[in-house]
């Protein structure tokens, strides 16, 4: 499996550490997750941008929702 190496001072590596610690995992699977999760939130965003500039869109506020499913 390839190895990728980050540069951190001793303080940032301590929280890291610790934050790793508290939820039970290993630094490397706490780095990972993050950069992921990180990666999914800006493609979700660009989604909503690319959705919001489209003139063509319908929108419907949530009353209107819930009567047209009979709610």
């Amino acid at each position: 499996m390839p190895h990728i190496s980050i540069r951190v001072s001793e303080q940032e590596k301590k929280q890291m550490e610790h934050y790793a610690a508290l939820h039970g995992q290993n630094l490397s699977d706490v780095i990972k997750s993050a950069f992921f999760i990180r990666l999914e939130d800006e493609f979700d965003l660009k989604l909503i941008e690319e959705y919001e500039a489209d003139p063509d869109k319908t929108t419907y506020p949530h009353e209107e929702v819930k009567r047209m499913l009979g709610l």
